[in-house]
Parts: structure tokens; C-alpha cells; sequence
């Protein structure tokens, strides 16, 4: 497995992200056994960027991943996420008052079982917290040992760079994959103006890229793909065509969907690191393989210039909370 820098935080080029393991997906919570396999397989083959958050669950992923990482802590650059749990009782949307992040900062730690957090992240950016009060208290905790890096998650370019004048800023997550090309414009210049690195989360598109999902009704209930516009009606139909696009390439190429969409993501620049998730070992091997796969000028240029999908990424009102404009 390759490395790269976030900017001086040395990861995996790619990373796991655990959300699916606890909460959202079909199946999450019914084998947390074969989670900790996955966990543990993805360390085997040299993955040690690994992502949570206390709102996944809530609480139980981290307690998972903290379960999983017992005796083996020190092989990864583990990464949690705070800001849409209030534990101040202030009502409403997402919460990064200094005091909250005390709270929230003291609870991962329990969780996890850890005495530090490497990758510290905004889950979402707080309108009623200034950002600078928001990292000027994230760097309190970096001066006291308890977080190593600072990171923003779904923040804007206006945000970055005033949050990067407090203190500096290690990483950006967003969503950034073939169907979400949204940070192209006007977040990852700016990143790489400041020398943030960037993690993109659903690099799969929450499944469609992987080519398994041809239906709606392969989700149960407490999947919230169900009512992702992305996954409604017409939207459906226009992505996966566009799915099946990327598993021509990859029968031409001699590997999986999956495989293709991680290499054109790799592609775009070395300071990127994908966190695909997954709770199943036969995944995790298939998506750390993604790092070998070179795709030519041709396929990259094929890939790119794919229709963008239809339907936005969240919900109306999840929308309301990233700064994508």
C-alpha cells in the first residue's frame, strides 16, 4: 500500500471508513465480528487510515472501532468526528461550541480507548459557532495531547481558509467520487493552495460504483439510501447507466467496478485519500486493490467526462448543512 501526506500527516493512500458497519446502510449492526475481521484485515494489508464518528449509531461505531483497535493502536492514524451531537442541551442543527467540543472530545476518547485522536474533524460546519472559536478550542486540545491533527468536514472555501488562519488545517473531508464532482471548482483549489489534504468520503457512491446495485428493494428499512434522491425514480435509472459505463471499463480492464471508480479517484492527485466503506473482509481486500489498478489517459478521459448523476447527494434539509455553494 502506497502513502501520502495530508499534509504532514503521513496515511494510507487508502483509508476504511466504518460508518456502514453501526448505522445507515442495509445490514449494519447485525455481524459487528465480521466489522472487527474487516478492521483487522484492513490493517493486514496496510491500511491505517480508519474513520468514525460519534454521531454513527450514535456511539456504538466508535466503541466498535475502539473494540477492534484494542492492542493495535498504534498502527493507525485513527480519524472521529463531532459537531452533530449537542452535549450543552443548545437546541437544534449541528453544535461546535467549545464546550461541546470538551464533551464530545472526552467521549470519543472513552470510546475509542484511546489518549489521543490523530484526525479531529468538524463534522459539519456550525452557523452558530464562529469558526475561529470552533478551532481555537481544537487547538487547545492539540496543545494538551488529546488531538494530533484538525480537520473539517463538508466545509466551504470561505471556511477553510479562516479556519486554517488559526491554526492549521490538516484535512478536508467531502464527497468526492466519478458521481459527485462537486469539490472540483472551488474546494480542492483552494486546499491545494494551503496544503490541506483532502478525503473524499463515499468514493463509491454509496454502492452504485461497485455495480451490485441494480434495485431499491435490495435495502431494508433503516437504510437511508431509500430516500436519497439519487436513488428515487428516474434518478435511479440515468445513474445506473451511468454505473454500468464504469463496469464496462472495468470488464475491459479485468477488474471490478469498484476497482476502477478508487483508480480514477487516485488519479486526481496525491494528496487525496479515499475512505470507502465497508463491514465485509472480501470488500476491504477488493478495494485496497484498487490501488494497483493504472487506468490509461483514454479510460481516465472516458471516466471524466461521464454525465454527472442525478439527484442531489442528501436530503433537502442534509443539504442545508454543506457548505457547497
Amino acid at each position: 500500500m502506497k502513502h501520502i501526506h495530508l499534509r504532514d500527516l503521513d496515511v494510507s493512500r487508502i483509508g476504511l471508513g466504518t460508518m456502514g458497519m453501526s448505522h445507515a446502510y442495509t445490514g449494519a449492526g447485525t455481524d459487528d465480528d465480521e466489522s472487527v475481521r474487516t478492521i483487522h484485515r484492513a490493517l493486514e494489508l496496510g491500511v491505517t487510515l480508519i474513520d468514525t464518528a460519534e454521531v454513527y449509531g450514535p456511539y456504538i461505531n466508535e466503541e466498535l472501532v475502539g473494540r477492534a483497535l484494542k492492542g493495535r493502536r498504534d498502527q493507525v492514524v485513527l480519524a472521529t468526528k463531532f459537531g452533530l451531537i449537542t452535549h450543552t442541551g443548545r437546541q437544534g442543527g449541528a453544535d461546535s461550541s467549545p464546550a461541546n467540543i470538551r464533551a464530545a472530545v472526552e467521549g470519543s476518547l472513552k470510546r475509542l480507548g484511546t489518549d489521543r485522536i490523530d484526525l479531529y474533524y468538524q463534522h459539519r460546519v456550525d452557523p452558530g459557532t464562529p469558526i475561529e472559536e470552533t478551532v481555537g478550542a481544537l487547538a487547545e486540545l492539540v496543545a494538551e495531547g488529546k488531538v494530533r491533527h484538525i480537520a473539517l468536514s463538508e466545509a466551504g472555501p470561505e471556511t477553510i481558509r479562516r479556519a486554517h488562519a488559526v491554526h492549521p488545517i490538516t484535512a478536508v473531508q467531502s464527497e468526492y467520487s466519478l458521481f459527485t464532482r462537486d469539490p472540483e471548482a472551488r474546494v480542492l483549489p483552494v486546499l491545494r493552495e494551503l496544503g490541506i489534504g483532502f478525503v473524499p468520503f463515499s468514493p463509491l457512491g454509496r454502492g452504485f460504483l461497485t455495480g451490485t446495485i441494480r434495485s431499491t428493494e435490495q435495502f431494508d428499512r433503516n437504510d437511508f439510501r431509500a430516500d436519497n434522491p439519487r436513488f428515487a425514480g428516474e434518478n435511479f435509472q440515468h445513474n445506473l447507466a451511468l454505473a454500468d459505463q464504469v463496469a464496462a471499463i472495468a470488464a475491459e480492464i479485468g477488474v471490478t467496478p469498484a476497482q476502477v471508480a478508487l483508480a480514477w479517484l487516485l488519479a486526481q492527485g496525491d494528496d487525496i485519500a479515499p475512505i470507502p466503506g465497508t463491514r465485509r473482509v472480501a470488500r476491504i481486500e477488493e478495494n485496497v486493490a484498487a490501488d494497483a489498478v493504472r487506468l490509461t489517459g483514454e479510460q481516465l478521459a472516458a471516466l471524466s467526462s461521464l454525465p454527472p448523476a442525478a439527484g442531489d447527494t442528501h436530503t433537502e434539509a442534509q443539504m442545508r448543512m454543506m457548505e457547497r455553494g
